[in-house]
């Protein structure tokens, strides 16, 4: 589990296609501290290291996962946001994250709030997947690429947020532009009422 409070972003140094999955090398700030079995969320997708490298290592991403999220997209280069697994009990500062990327989102606008930026992000309107709780509301929370954020302005396909400076320069927001993907995680709390609603 996860809060969605970044630790830091790690650089692709590497791309290795095998049959339908693709090996990602990466290098971090806390490379050193890692090891192999553990679970770290890459843009918000939990995927288990496999080999350390000094301060790089290694993680794999099957084709569900390339699929899904926009880690199949990555680039030699690319930053990518980090969070290691949420210990118990520490305080949680950002919300429940499974770790579970439940689609990608396209960057639709960005606009510069006078010291802050709001985003606007659209993903496919399905009807169906909403009334099993993937929808976002106003002042919930969402997972954008990782990220533990508070929604505004929901329509039935799109969101708004709001991000500080901190955050801009300290996560790979700063790189995010009009088209670009993003993985969204819906809070797994609607998902679990909408399941509840299922039963009455």
């Amino acid at each position: 589990m996860f809060s969605g409070i970044i630790e830091g972003m790690a650089t692709v140094t590497a791309i290795e296609k095998e049959q339908e999955n693709v090996n990602l090398t990466l290098q971090c700030p806390f490379g050193q501290e890692l090891k192999p079995a553990q679970s770290l969320a890459h843009n918000g997708v939990c995927l288990t290291v496999v080999k350390t490298m000094g301060d790089s290592y290694v993680t794999t991403a099957m084709k569900e996962t390339l699929d899904r999220s926009n880690l199949g997209q990555l680039q030699v280069g690319d930053k990518v946001n980090l969070e290691r697994a949420m210990p118990l009990g520490e305080r949680l500062d950002g919300h429940i994250v499974q770790g579970h990327v439940d689609e990608t989102a396209v960057c639709t606008a960005v606009e510069d709030a006078e010291g802050s930026y709001t985003y606007t992000f659209e993903y496919p309107l399905n009807r169906e997947m909403a009334r099993k709780g993937y929808f976002t509301v106003d002042k919930g929370s969402v997972t954008v690429n990782g990220v533990s954020l508070t929604v505004c302005n929901p329509t039935d396909n799109s969101f708004q947020v709001n991000i500080i400076p901190f955050t801009y320069q300290h996560t790979n927001f700063h790189a995010i532009r009009v088209g670009t993907r993003v993985n969204i995680e819906f809070d797994i709390l609607g998902k679990f009422i909408s399941r509840l609603s299922h039963f009455n």
